[in-house]
């Protein structure tokens, strides 16, 4: 119910002077006092999934621009009410025209624990990344999207981790169903098509050096061989399926081939992946895990 001294009106004209925003109430900024429920130390608050163009840099040298999710936190000592959740979104916006790689979120997350004081602070971007693939055997061209991920953390000693996660499409052609359908044919003369399915790698890495998209992508190439593909006429189709004969796999065999290559870079530090072969023989998924190893790494 409105008051006499209160009214339903929007003045467009309103200016704040410094001493009215002076006098506005702060509750983040309040007493402990005002703290609900346990007053302990929160790992990480802020906000997520607020979008904006970056400029990502590629392995060609021109910056490519691609809207972008960003999630950025900070640590909250106990004694403290909150943060102030649009500063969050203030400071990454000092940084929007940089050229981004995944080293460019070290000066982000200093500057978060600057502007914030907090004691660390967490980054994540998440975007799509095209890149131009070549038809096996028909000389077109075809964007391939790639879902990724680059994620930052510093530490309350001001230590800079970084990583990287890419989603890789591929089709992987079962060794056991490919052996039954040749033996159905030739011991039988029946027509048998063995199953294939197109599959995930998750892929994360830690970093030691800069490692771009593009070098990611080459990685899981080399290691998988089966990417699918974007253009595709007869000749393209008839070479796919060659190319799944020539690299049967199981997901065991996969999550063991890009271990293999994942640990031949000197600038990846650690890793961990995950596959996924979406299976056209049965109702679920067959899924393995694996991880570079090191004590207390990636698992």
């Amino acid at each position: 119910m409105l008051t006499d001294q209160t009214k339903r009106f929007y003045d467009p004209n309103f200016t704040v002077s410094e001493e009215y925003k002076a006098a506005l109430p702060d509750l983040q900024n309040g007493p402990s006092s005002l703290i609900e429920g346990a007053n302990v130390p929160i790992q990480q608050v802020g906000i997520s999934n607020f979008k904006l163009p970056l400029q990502f840099k590629t392995r060609e040298g021109n910056p490519i621009m691609l809207e972008t999710s960003v999630d950025g936190y900070v640590s909250l000592d106990a004694g403290k009410k909150g943060i102030n959740m649009s500063r969050i979104m203030r400071t990454f916006y000092k940084f929007r025209d940089r050229i981004f790689s995944i080293d460019v979120l070290e000066d982000i997350l200093k500057a978060y624990k600057e502007d914030l004081e907090s004691r660390e602070s967490f980054l994540r971007l998440s975007f799509s990344y095209p890149m131009l693939k070549d038809s096996l055997r028909s000389d077109m061209k075809g964007y391939q999207y790639y879902s990724v991920c680059f994620e930052g953390r510093l530490d309350s000693y001001d230590r800079f981790f970084k990583h990287m996660t890419l989603n890789f499409e591929y089709s992987s052609a079962c060794p056991c169903s490919y052996e039954l359908a040749e033996h159905a044919r030739t011991e039988r003369g029946v027509a048998a098509i063995p199953h294939s399915q197109r599959s995930i790698a998750e892929v994360t890495v830690a970093l030691r050096d800069e490692f771009l998209v593009e070098d990611l992508v080459q990685v899981c190439r080399n290691a998988l061989k089966t990417e699918t593909q974007v253009m595709v006429k007869r000749e393209d189709e008839q070479a796919f399926a060659e190319l799944n004969g020539a690299y049967q796999k199981f997901v065991e065999d996969a999550a063991r081939l890009l271990y293999e290559e994942l640990d031949s870079y000197n600038s990846i530090r650690d890793f961990v992946v995950r596959c996924a072969h979406l299976e056209s023989l049965h109702s679920h998924d067959a899924v393995s895990r694996i991880c570079k190893g090191l004590p207390n790494g990636l698992r």
